[in-house]
């Protein structure tokens, strides 16, 4: 059996799941997060399956940066999983012929638990924790994970239910963008916020404005305004993470929510990816128009600790850059 302080900790991590609600993205963060410390896994994972794939879509420790990792449900543990509807666990991927060992050997996996994520027994996904030893994991492991899957594969079928109920979300999404609304930004920025200073992990807030939309909608009219919010809004999708939150705050003005921040070159690295995913022309019956962003970032907790303060921060970097532009092309 679990020990006293180790249930303790999944009931802590099931009142916060509770409490995200909706938020779909928050909840797979989240729990990928608290798996590490529970079960003392160097990695872990959410996968979902998705036609004949299992697609990683959250990730933490050895795991971060394999978002979007594909796997064959029919030569994958975590397929397996799904088929049986039970815990699997493999002690030594590279032996094991249930095991992606390809995948394994990339991401350095060397043990593993697959947990079914499920709910009145349609599995929504998996909860998998992994190590870089052999033979990690025992029964009590295996006890806590699955303690911790039943919640979290409710909460998830909820989410994956009620969350696209048209009038929820109407009420949280922009019309033109189908991106999050200004409303939703802020409330996962609440709550990614008050997790944050639980774990002492970093976030960021980035503010952007779309540079140009004013002249598009002046010579061309608003239908090419549109398809310049449209592009706009396409290139920042492709270019954030499945954690973070991209929105439409109103206008011209979006935001991003990176959560956590990627230990991988920072936020300097990120601002740099979006800069150039963001900016270029595109097509629009028959001329090229051209959107680019102006874009300032403000830290937790480098720079504070409260959402007005990250916001007004980022926001005041993110005109610094905008009229640093407006000068250059004076």
């Amino acid at each position: 059996m679990p020990s006293r302080e180790k249930l303790l900790e999944v009931i802590a991590i099931q009142t916060e799941v509770a409490r995200l609600g909706l938020d779909l993205g928050g909840l797979m963060a989240l729990v990928v997060q608290r798996t590490l410390s529970l079960v003392g896994a160097d990695g872990a994972a959410v996968e979902l399956a998705e036609g004949e794939h299992m697609v990683y879509r959250a990730t933490a420790g050895m795991a971060e940066g394999s978002l979007g990792l594909r796997l064959q449900r029919s030569s994958s543990l975590s397929g397996l999983c799904v088929l049986q509807g039970r815990v699997l666990h493999c002690d030594d991927a590279q032996r094991d012929p249930r095991a992606d060992q390809a995948a394994c050997q990339r991401l350095g996996l060397r043990s593993m638990v697959v947990v079914p994520l499920r709910h009145h027994g349609e599995t929504v996904g998996v909860l998998k924790a992994m190590s870089s030893q052999v033979a990690r994991f025992d029964v009590r492991d295996f006890a806590l994970l699955e303690l911790l899957s039943e919640l979290v594969g409710a909460s998830m079928y909820f989410c994956t239910r009620y969350a696209p109920h048209e009038l929820f979300h109407k009420a949280t999404h922009d019309g033109l963008t189908d991106l999050p609304n200004r409303s939703l930004f802020l409330d996962r920025l609440r709550s990614s916020l008050a997790q944050a200073v639980r774990d002492r992990q970093p976030l960021a807030v980035v503010m952007l404005d779309l540079n140009g939309l004013k002249p598009i909608n002046d010579t061309h009219g608003h239908r090419a305004g549109d398809a310049a919010l449209l592009e706009f809004s396409r290139r920042l999708t492709a270019a954030v993470r499945q954690s973070d939150t991209a929105a439409r705050l109103g206008g011209d003005e979006f935001g991003v929510l990176l959560r956590p921040l990627a230990a991988e070159g920072g936020l300097e690295a990120t601002m740099d990816r979006l800069a150039h995913q963001l900016n270029g022309g595109f097509p629009f019956e028959g001329r090229l128009l051209r959107v680019g962003a102006s874009m300032g970032a403000a830290c937790f907790p480098a720079d504070g600790g409260e959402v007005a303060q990250l916001i007004e921060l980022a926001d005041q970097r993110m005109y610094r850059q905008k009229r640093a532009l407006q000068d250059a092309a004076a």
